[in-house]
């Protein structure tokens, strides 16, 4: 008798509240609810929040990062994340993700222990910044130190397919102590094959699409950000259909 495989439950990276009904429109298991994702996310408003989580069908998990850069955080910007948590825990989110490194490039167990504790009994994940450890043995038995429930990687590539075997590694390490979340390119093209390979039981990725601004009018003397002044008049999306093909194939 073979053992049933059950299909990966799949999150969905998105920026804001339309985000959220484009990911739940397709099909997606759980959200994670960033701003900017420009930045590889950072934490969204506390008005976004609320506003998100009436429209929830699906379990929401925040981002709880200051700002973007390095993981390297200051003791106000540290501060700062303990509250955000506490007010998230508060407005009922599912889930919080966050992630502080020491100098040397290992998990800060201190503060990562505190913000866990913090959440409560809310779900918790260490994002990409496990991707920018020094050794990822370790700082995986680290995050098991600090209760930290599940941990978002790449297998410290830029994509899922380049870190296959580390990937690969974290799942067996890892075992029933803690969930090894799958991201880093997935598309329609490889997520079946990067399941397959890796055994991951949750996968994540972001579906997004380009569209132009709806603005008439427009400046081109002014920018609110960088060299790219165009960017002013085009909106990063969530995509429906991409979405909810993308998890067809993962499931598949």
């Amino acid at each position: 008798m073979t053992e049933e495989v059950r299909p990966p439950l799949i999150e969905i990276c998105v920026e804001g509240i339309d985000g959220l009904l484009a990911a739940q429109a397709g099909g997606a298991d759980r959200v994670e609810l960033c701003a900017s994702l420009v930045e590889g996310g950072i934490t969204p408003s506390l008005g976004t929040v609320r506003a998100a989580l009436d429209k929830a069908t699906v379990p929401v998990h925040v981002m709880v990062r200051p700002r973007g850069g390095d993981f390297l955080y200051s003791e106000t910007e540290y501060r700062s994340m303990l509250a955000d948590v506490a007010a998230l825990r508060d407005l009922g989110v599912s889930g919080v993700v966050f992630g502080c490194l020491t100098v040397q490039g290992t998990i800060d167990e201190r503060r990562m222990s505190e913000l866990t504790e913090a959440a409560g009994g809310l779900n918790v994940t260490c994002h990409r910044a496990f991707d920018m450890t020094r050794d990822p043995a370790e700082a995986l038995e680290a995050l098991i130190r600090c209760k930290v429930g599940r941990v978002l990687t790449s297998g410290q590539r830029d994509t899922a397919m380049e870190g296959l075997s580390l990937l690969a590694d974290l799942v067996r390490q890892g075992g029933d102590r803690i969930v090894i979340l799958g991201c880093g390119g997935l598309d329609l093209g490889n997520i079946a094959e990067v399941r397959q390979r890796t055994g991951l039981s949750e996968m994540h990725f972001a579906a997004l699409k380009e569209v132009p601004s709806a603005m008439r009018y427009r400046n081109p003397k002014v920018g609110m950000g960088g060299s790219d002044l165009d960017r002013e008049y085009r909106n990063t999306l969530t995509d429906t259909p991409l979405v909810a093909a993308t998890i067809a194939a993962a499931k598949a």
